[in-house]
């Protein structure tokens, strides 16, 4: 343990690691997670905690969320976003992708690049960028002004801008470009998205086979399943290569339309998110999602224009607490691996989403009807015991 590090042992824990459930101990030296197994540990090390029983996860990755408490990404103001992270971590969501929408040029690269300072230092692992090359037609929430063709030209000088930091674009791969520009993302290492998107099912293979390897939330504003014109949702349930977002919050997607998701899948290929907005955690009213007003009305977010259902206003132990109870046949450990190593591995984020030695020590500790009774971030208690 190196000079000053804090020593935290977890003892009568429930934990939740890529073996399975093991009751026993966990440590943490500094930031770091150093040691767990089952039964007493060795040694009492310091500042033992008895969990009570309780579940310990590791701490969860959202790779698809827009705000929270009020503030949301697109400020580009950093106080803003620690706003959003801070919010997040304090329901044990640790691993937090800043995700904007569909913005003008100069918008998009003003916010990337302020989200790069915060990747910079450290604070989020990444950014995402849904849109702008998404179908008008299916655009959503996202304002059709601002949406366009792919442009290799405008997707490098983003890239410039976020410093290393871009993670993950969507792209509708009906669209003129889009599969040079998926090829294009990949070879920068970013991952390509398939999402908000007209394509048929051919479309949407040309876009795996030329490197997309995520779904950006099944179902919604995606052409839909259809037994003599599958699209998309077929053609990426289909493909072991595709790991697929679901919004599972009781809103966005059916219990049983989600059961479809698992059964077709697998927890190793769901990745459980939120696209949640600034709303989220402050109750019903109207807000705005990039420049487009939205109404909260007993926790669902619709478009005031549209009456469309917009972001959602969950944060993720919701999503794990909505499948465990909810969706047929998912049991804590798939829902955990959903919300957690499953996201962390598509966008490559290291030292992250498992309770394994040496990754960061993020946890969240759950009660037994699941609701948060703890988080840790990097070591330090964001919400105590």
């Amino acid at each position: 343990m190196g000079q000053g590090a804090t020593e935290t042992t977890l003892t009568n824990a429930r934990l939740v690691t890529p073996r399975g459930v093991r009751v026993g101990w966990l440590r943490c030296e500094g930031a770091r997670i150093t040691d767990l197994g089952t039964g007493e540990p060795p040694r009492p090390g310091g500042s033992p905690i008895d969990v009570g029983g309780r579940w310990v996860l590791p701490g969860l990755v959202d790779i698809h969320i827009h705000g929270g408490a009020g503030a949301a990404f697109t400020a580009a103001d950093p106080d803003r976003i620690m706003t959003v992270l801070e919010f997040n971590r304090y329901h044990g969501v640790t691993a937090v992708v800043g995700g904007l929408v569909s913005a003008s040029p100069e918008d998009t690269l003003r916010q990337v690049a302020a989200l790069a300072e915060v990747a910079d230092a450290g604070e989020i692992p990444g950014i995402y960028l849904e849109g702008p090359y998404i179908s008008a037609s299916k655009c959503g929430a996202h304002d059709p002004a601002l949406l366009r063709d792919p442009d290799l030209a405008e997707f490098d000088r983003i890239v410039k801008a976020g410093r290393g930091h871009i993670k993950m674009i969507t792209v509708a791969p009906e669209l003129p470009g889009a599969l040079d520009l998926i090829r294009a993302a990949t070879a920068q290492g970013v991952v390509a998205a398939i999402g908000h998107t007209d394509a048929d099912y051919a479309q949407t293979r040309a876009a795996i086979d030329a490197g997309a390897t995520v779904a950006t939330h099944l179902y919604n504003q995606m052409r839909p399943l259809r037994h003599r014109d599958p699209g998309p949702i077929a053609a990426v349930l289909n493909d072991e290569r595709v790991t697929v977002e679901l919004i599972n919050d009781g809103v966005h997607v059916h219990p049983g339309a989600a059961q479809v998701v698992f059964d077709a899948a697998g927890a190793d290929r769901v990745a459980l998110v939120t696209d949640a907005m600034d709303a989220t955690g402050l109750g019903d009213g109207e807000y705005t999602l990039g420049k487009l007003r939205v109404r909260v009305r007993d926790g669902q977010a619709t478009l005031v224009s549209t009456g469309a259902i917009a972001s959602s206003t969950i944060v993720l132990p919701d999503a794990i607490r909505q499948a465990v109870h909810n969706v047929h046949g998912v049991g804590i450990e798939a829902a955990v691996h959903s919300a957690s190593a499953v996201p962390a591995r598509a966008l490559g984020l290291p030292g992250v989403g498992s309770l394994t030695p040496g990754n960061h020590a993020d946890l969240l500790l759950l009660d037994a009807d699941l609701t948060v009774a703890a988080t840790m971030h990097r070591g330090s208690w964001a919400r105590p015991l």
